[in-house]
C-alpha cells in the first residue's frame, strides 16, 4: 500500500482530531450518553496517591514551559549557527502557540462549564484539561524543535518516546487522581494534535527549509 502524500497525511492529522474534538464537545455540552461511559471509566480509574500527583504536576506551566524554553533556545542557537533560512521562525511560532493556548482553553472551559469528578471540590470548568493541553503543546513543540538537529534515528526516536511518555504520564496522573474525567483528557489530546500539526506545517519546520540565507544547502542534514 503506497504511503500517503504529505498533504494527505497532514489533512488527516488535522481533520480526524478536529472531528473527534467536536464530537466529544457536543457530548459534553449536550450531556450525551458518552458521559455515562466516561463516569464509569473514571470510577474504575480514580485512586489518588502520591505518584498520580507527581505525574499530574508534570503538566504544570512551571514544569512544562521551561522545557520548551530550553528547546527553543537550543533551536535558535543551532539554526543561527547553521545559517538556516528563517532560523528564528520555529522557536518563535512555538512560543506564540504556547502563549496563546490559554486563550483557546479557558473560553472552552467557561462555555462547557463541565463539573469536576467527585474526587475534587464542587466546581465547573474542567473541559478540556488545561494541564493535558499544556503538557502536549509544550513537550510536543519542544520535540518538534529538537528533531531537525538530531542526526541519529535512535536520538530522534528517544525524543519522541520521551515526549509521548510525559504526555501520557500527565494524562494518567490527572485521571488517576480524579482531577479530570477521561474525556477531558481525550479532548485535549485532540486539540493539541490539531495545534501541533498546524505548527509543524510552518516552513521553518520543514526539512526543505533547512538552508542558508543565500539559498545553498546547510552542511547539517535533517532527519530523513
Amino acid at each position: 500500500m503506497p504511503t500517503p502524500a504529505p498533504r494527505t497525511r497532514r489533512a488527516l492529522l488535522l481533520g480526524v482530531p478536529a472531528v473527534l474534538f467536536l464530537l466529544i464537545t457536543w457530548q459534553v455540552v449536550g450531556h450525551g450518553p458518552l458521559l455515562r461511559a466516561d463516569a464509569r471509566l473514571s470510577r474504575e480509574l480514580v485512586h489518588p496517591d502520591g505518584f498520580a500527583q507527581f505525574l499530574s504536576d508534570l503538566g504544570d506551566v512551571q514544569v512544562a514551559v521551561p522545557v520548551l524554553v530550553v528547546a527553543a533556545g537550543y533551536a535558535l542557537w543551532r539554526g543561527r549557527s547553521a545559517g538556516r533560512a528563517r532560523w528564528w521562525l520555529p522557536p518563535l511560532a512555538a512560543a506564540v502557540l504556547m502563549a496563546l493556548l490559554p486563550a483557546l482553553v479557558v473560553p472552552l472551559k467557561d462555555w462547557t462549564a463541565r463539573p469536576g469528578t467527585p474526587a475534587v471540590p464542587p466546581a465547573v470548568g474542567y473541559f478540556p484539561s488545561g494541564h493535558t493541553a499544556t503538557a502536549a503543546v509544550a513537550y510536543g513543540s519542544a520535540a518538534l524543535l529538537l528533531l531537525p538537529w538530531l542526526r541519529s534515528r535512535a536520538a530522534r526516536r528517544t525524543v519522541l518516546v520521551l515526549c509521548a511518555a510525559l504526555v501520557l504520564g500527565v494524562s494518567y496522573g490527572l485521571v488517576r487522581h480524579g482531577y479530570h474525567w477521561p474525556l477531558d483528557v481525550l479532548a485535549s489530546w485532540c486539540l493539541s494534535a490539531v495545534l501541533l500539526t498546524a505548527l509543524c506545517a510552518l516552513p521553518g519546520f520543514s526539512r526543505n527549509s533547512r538552508r542558508t540565507s543565500s539559498g545553498t544547502p546547510s552542511s547539517s542534514s535533517g532527519p530523513s
